[in-house]
């Protein structure tokens, strides 16, 4: 595929740089992003392990930010132990979001009860810490948004978005972004695509959730950083404006949310 440079740098607002899937080629992965005009990575972290990872990669890559926080899928790898562990790690480094957090109740995931109190806990040191939270929020979209509303939380996205219209109103009325990656560029994603093309942009960010999550014209292939040049087309398209417009805005807001430079 011919690599264009978008007229304005992107920001990839969810990329898991440090999964075992970029072991082998995650400098290429980063060229390739810089080369699609992806110049702009946040990558949140899963785990306590992943977080000294995610410091040394982005301190390796100009361009990439860390997040840390304590994943809901990954729940029975966490001990409670390491949420005050977070709370030392946020004051002695400095992440641009706590995430990624949140809740999952897709089929058979671990003791919701168990991930609430997780969920509540990042919360709180995401408001002692005034930094924005990265969201997840599969099969719990509606007791994620109720339990932003109650805690206050104002400033963060809800990565992967994939709820209703009504839902996600509810998020950007509380002040949140909605994060859209590959799943947009499938026409099978009717609703998806017509939430997308109608919200306001000031709520938008683009993301490539990768190594998964890839886009309909890399199906079943790994995800990469530099796909969000697609996601940005697909976008575009969808509402009507310009590549570059929509670019500057979805950059815009990222870097508004995450203090970026």
């Amino acid at each position: 595929m011919h690599e264009k440079r978008n007229p304005c740098p992107l920001v990839d607002s969810h990329v898991h740089l440090d999964d075992e899937a970029f072991a082998n080629d995650q400098e290429a992965v980063v060229e390739r992003a810089r080369r699609s005009g992806v110049t702009t990575l946040v990558v949140p972290a899963v785990d306590a392990p992943s977080w000294p990872r995610i410091r040394q990669l982005c301190a390796r890559h100009p361009g990439a930010y860390p997040a840390y926080g304590l994943h809901p899928l990954f729940l029975t790898a966490h001990a409670p132990k390491q949420v005050d562990a977070l709370a030392a790690w946020l004051n002695e480094n400095h992440p641009v979001a706590v995430g990624e957090i949140g809740l999952d109740f897709h089929l058979d995931t671990p003791d919701h009860e168990l991930q609430r109190r997780y969920f509540s806990r990042q919360l709180q040191l995401a408001r002692e810490h005034d930094l924005p939270v990265i969201v997840h929020a599969r099969g719990a979209l509606e007791e994620v948004t109720l339990t932003l509303r109650r805690s206050g939380n104002r400033r963060g996205v809800v990565h992967s978005f994939s709820g209703s219209e009504q839902q996600a109103r509810q998020l950007w009325e509380l002040g949140f972004h909605l994060g859209i990656g590959g799943p947009v560029t499938y026409e099978r994603a009717q609703r998806l695509r017509r939430i997308v093309a109608g919200m306001p942009i000031e709520h938008l960010l683009l993301e490539s959730d990768a190594p998964d999550q890839p886009g309909a014209a890399h199906r079943g292939e790994r995800n990469e950083p530099a796909h969000v040049a697609e996601v940005l087309h697909c976008v575009a398209m969808l509402r009507g404006e310009t590549e570059a417009d929509v670019a500057a805005a979805t950059s815009a807001n990222a870097r508004r949310l995450f203090g970026l430079g």
